[in-house]
C-alpha cells in the first residue's frame, strides 16, 4: 500500500542503469516455456495487512498443489521496491511474481526484458479484461499487450476535518468543496477563522510522484479521465490543464497551502483541515481525526458519480527469470480470483481492480460503509500513462510545476506549453 505522505521514491539511477545495460523488450517466451509447471517464488509488500493477505493466499494454494508449491517472502529491503526489482532483473534472479509492481516502473522493466507478457498466455487478455473491465486498457503497453496484472488501487479523495469545519462555521456534513470557487472560499474561511493554519497541504517537494497527489487527481476529474499522456502526446497544455494549475497556484499564492515541506502528517497534526488520500487512510487516521470524504473538486462541480481521480495502484508483474511460468500464471489467476480479491478487500481495505466492485462484495461494503465511496470511485480512475521514460516524464512535469505553480515563478501558459513539448520528446525516445 502507498500513502501519499510516505510514498517510496523510485531509485531513478537504478532504473536508468537497468535500461541502459539491458536491451530488448519484455518477453513472452515459447509456448512450452509458458506451460512449465513446478515450484515458484513470489514477493509481496512488507506492510502488515498485505503480509497477512499473502500468507493466507499462499497457504490456500499450497494446500491443493503439492507439486507446485509457492515460496513467499516480503520484498527485500532497499532504497525502494523498484530499485530492488531492477537489481533482481539485472542479476537474473527475480522471483516469478512480485505483488508490489508500480505501474510507473513497468515501461522500464519491460524495456529491460524483465517482464513476461501476460498476453502471451492463451487466456491472458480475456482474463485481465473480464476482471478489470474498461480500466484494464490503461495498463496495456504500447504494443497492446499486458506486462502487468492490474491488481489493486487506492483511489484518492479529499479527507476533511469535521471539527475544524465546525469551528470555522462550515457545515461538516455537507461541505462546499465541489467547485474550485467553492473550494477556495471554504479554504479562505478555514484559515481566516483561525480554525486551521492551512486548508490543505500537499507535499510541495520535488519527487517525481508528488503530482499524483495534487495536480493529477484534479486533472483526471476535470477531464473526465484523460491521462497525462495519450497517443504519445502530452494532453495537459489545454484549458483543463490551465484550470487545474491556476487553482493550485491560487491556493499557494494566498497561503492556503504551504510551500515548505512539513515534517510529519499535516492533517493528523492539525496543521491542515484537508488532505488527499486513498482508502488506506481510513484505518490510518482511525479516531485521531473526525473526518469526512468528498471527491476532488472540478471547475464546474462534476457530480460525485461522474468524477474521476488518480488510482494510486500497485500491480503484479511476472518476471522472465521464472522457470515455471505455467504455475506462475495459475497462481496469478488464483490470487486475483473473486475469492482472493474479497480477502484482499477484507484484510487491507484496498480496492481490487475488478469491475462492479461494490456489487461483487455487497456484504463487505454494507458492513464497512466508509469504504463504499472508494469502491464506487475505483470505477473512475486515471493511471500513470504507460509510456517510455515514464519516471523522467513525471520528474520533468514536477520540476516545472513546482517552479510555476507552487512558487509562482513564471507564468502558467509557458509552463504548460514548454513542459508538454519536453514530455513529447521524452515519450518519443526508445
Amino acid at each position: 500500500m502507498r500513502r501519499s505522505i510516505k510514498v517510496t521514491a523510485l531509485a531513478a539511477a537504478g532504473v536508468l542503469t537497468l535500461t541502459a545495460c539491458s536491451g530488448g523488450g519484455g518477453g513472452g517466451g515459447s509456448a512450452d516455456d509458458l506451460e512449465t509447471k513446478g515450484p515458484i517464488t513470489i514477493w509481496y509488500s512488507n506492510n502488515a495487512a498485505e503480509i497477512d493477505w499473502g500468507k493466507q493466499m499462499v497457504e490456500a494454494w499450497n494446500a491443493d498443489h503439492p507439486d507446485e508449491q509457492v515460496k513467499a517472502q516480503e520484498i527485500p529491503a532497499g532504497n525502494s521496491s523498484e530499485e530492488v526489482i531492477a537489481a533482481a532483473i539485472t542479476a537474473g534472479n527475480a522471483p516469478c511474481l512480485i505483488y508490489n509492481t508500480s505501474p510507473a516502473a513497468v515501461p522500464q522493466f519491460e524495456k529491460a526484458g524483465g517482464l513476461v507478457s501476460l498476453s502471451s498466455f492463451q487466456d491472458g487478455d480475456d482474463y485481465i479484461q473480464e476482471r478489470s473491465g474498461d480500466n484494464a486498457a490503461q495498463y496495456a503497453s504500447a504494443d497492446g499487450e499486458f506486462y502487468q496484472m492490474p491488481w489493486k488501487s487506492n483511489p484518492v479523495m479529499i479527507f476533511y476535518n469535521k471539527a475544524m469545519f465546525t469551528e470555522a462555521g462550515l457545515d461538516p456534513e455537507a461541505p462546499e468543496l465541489s467547485t474550485y470557487d467553492d473550494f477556495l472560499a471554504t479554504s479562505r474561511t478555514l484559515t481566516e477563522s483561525g480554525a486551521a493554519p492551512y486548508a490543505i497541504y500537499p507535499a510541495p517537494s520535488s519527487e517525481f510522484y508528488q503530482p499524483w497527489f495534487d495536480f493529477y487527481p484534479l486533472y483526471g476529474a476535470e477531464t473526465g479521465g484523460t491521462l497525462l499522456v495519450e497517443d504519445n502526446k502530452a494532453t495537459f497544455d489545454s484549458e483543463a490543464g490551465t484550470a487545474v494549475s491556476e487553482f493550485w497556484a491560487t491556493m499557494y499564492e494566498e497561503g492556503l497551502s504551504g510551500q515548505e515541506p512539513y515534517q510529519g502528517d499535516s492533517f493528523v497534526d492539525g496543521n491542515s483541515a484537508m488532505t488527499i488520500a486513498g482508502p488506506w487512510a481510513i484505518s490510518y487516521f482511525g479516531d485521531t481525526v473526525d473526518w469526512g470524504t468528498v471527491p476532488v473538486p472540478t471547475s464546474a462541480g462534476t457530480p460525485a458519480d461522474e468524477t474521476y481521480t488518480f488510482s494510486d495502484a500497485k500491480n503484479v508483474g511476472m518476471f522472465t527469470a521464472c522457470k515455471n511460468k505455467g504455475t506462475a500464471w495459475d497462481v496469478l489467476k488464483f490470487s486475483t480470483s473473486e475469492e482472493q480479491d474479497g480477502q484482499l478487500l477484507e484484510l487491507t481495505g484496498q480496492m481490487p481492480l475488478r469491475q462492479d466492485l461494490t456489487t461483487t462484495y455487497p456484504d463487505y461494503f454494507d458492513a464497512n460503509p466508509a469504504y463504499e465511496v472508494f469502491g464506487d470511485q475505483a470505477n473512475r480512475v486515471v493511471e500513470v500513462p504507460n509510456v517510455s521514460n515514464s519516471i523522467e516524464v513525471w520528474q520533468a512535469f514536477r520540476d516545472a510545476y513546482s517552479k510555476a505553480v507552487i512558487f509562482g515563478e513564471g507564468d502558467i501558459a509557458t509552463f504548460l506549453t514548454d513542459t508538454a513539448a519536453e514530455i513529447d520528446d521524452l515519450v518519443s525516445q526508445d
